[in-house]
């Protein structure tokens, strides 16, 4: 972008998040974004990311903050490492943006608000699923109101793994629960709109050679009536599609490249009926009892193209927005929060609480 000088990043953890994902992002926005500077335990991923790109490479954290030239601190380390690390990078004065799960319980993701709040620098949340196509395109077509009042959706992410990495140990902050659960349980709160009322899980380890639970099941019921299920699995052989929604006028489902739909022809105006009281005739079937009213049943099959085209490395876009053209980051620290409140809501008093409970 002319006339604008790329954001300065340092990325702390060069592991699955910040070398397979993050650095590849940058990669696509140079013009948006500089690597200058890389932080990990291990000597040979900081030395592969001086070879790559030049910058600086630091074994510790806090002297990774300490670098004049770094404007962005991405935490990409272990779930544990969050908030400590997204707090030394506020306190040095920059701007941090957090990979998910901005925190392992939600007493910890408090923490980060107030230190916020005084910084000198932005804090942002990577829930980078909200950008995905099939999420903002569903949202879409509820929005227009072709399926009517919406009164339930259901979400999953199943697949059968045998997962045995450091995910899959409670110590270490694993889980699926704060593995996908942050962006399946953001996309829920999303859809609900409303607060939530009510909350209903199970937690379960089915197939992950780890302690900590491969499998879950999340049912919120909104205060205005509206029910989201949602399931997370790694024990799960066959699959659902990703989204199911359900209103008034029709439903819809995507499995993340086609969306179908089956909905009343939104020209029929479905007549007031009342209900009938009488008995019915000896033997009469269900579609002869009373009078039927015929519906004008529409179906199509559509690509995933959302009006706004995005994937979940657009985040990047607005991450840079907000640091150079002062515009409002889409996704709010209270909308994040509002997750963790859900995760450890869901996980006190289980099996796979941590030592403190939640």
């Amino acid at each position: 972008m002319p006339g604008k000088q790329p954001v300065n990043v340092g990325i702390v953890g060069i592991g699955r998040a910040g070398w397979a994902m993050q650095t590849c992002e940058l990669d696509e926005r140079k013009s948006m974004f500089r690597i200058v500077a890389a932080c990990d335990v291990k000597k040979d991923r900081r030395t592969r990311m001086a070879e790559r790109y030049g910058c600086n490479t630091y074994r510790r954290i806090e002297d990774l903050v300490k670098d004049p030239d770094v404007e962005l601190v991405s935490i990409a380390t272990r779930s544990p490492d969050h908030v400590p690390h997204a707090l030394l990078a506020l306190r040095a004065g920059k701007s941090v943006f957090v990979e998910k799960p901005i925190a392992v319980t939600y007493a910890e993701a408090r923490k980060l608000k107030p230190a916020a709040a005084r910084a000198k620098g932005r804090l942002f949340i990577r829930y980078n699923r909200r950008f995905e196509a099939g999420f903002q395109h569903v949202r879409e077509i509820m929005a227009s109101g072709l399926l009517g009042k919406v009164h339930e959706i259901k979400l999953r992410r199943l697949s059968f793994q045998r997962r045995n990495d450091w995910q899959t140990l409670i110590k270490c902050g694993g889980g699926q629960l704060l593995n996908w659960g942050p962006h399946i349980i953001d996309h829920a709160l999303q859809f609900l709109e409303s607060p939530v009322a009510e909350v209903w899980s199970d937690l379960k380890r089915i197939a992950a050679v780890g302690d900590a639970e491969d499998h879950l099941k999340i049912l919120l019921k909104g205060e205005n009536g509206r029910v989201v299920d949602l399931e997370i699995s790694g024990g799960a052989a066959i699959g659902e599609p990703e989204y199911l929604v359900c209103g008034s006028r029709g439903a819809l489902t995507c499995n993340g490249q086609e969306i179908h739909l089956r909905y009343i022809d939104p020209r029929q105006k479905l007549a007031r009926e009342r209900a009938f009281s009488g008995t019915p005739a000896m033997g009469a079937s269900f579609s002869s009892v009373g009078r039927q009213e015929p519906i004008r049943w529409l179906d199509k099959t559509v690509p995933v193209k959302p009006k706004t085209k995005c994937t979940p490395a657009d985040i990047w876009d607005h991450v840079y927005a907000s640091m150079r053209d002062g515009k409002k980051f889409p996704i709010t620290f209270d909308e994040a929060l509002e997750v963790m409140r859900v995760v450890s809501r869901v996980k006190r008093g289980t099996a796979f609480a941590g030592r403190d409970g939640r």
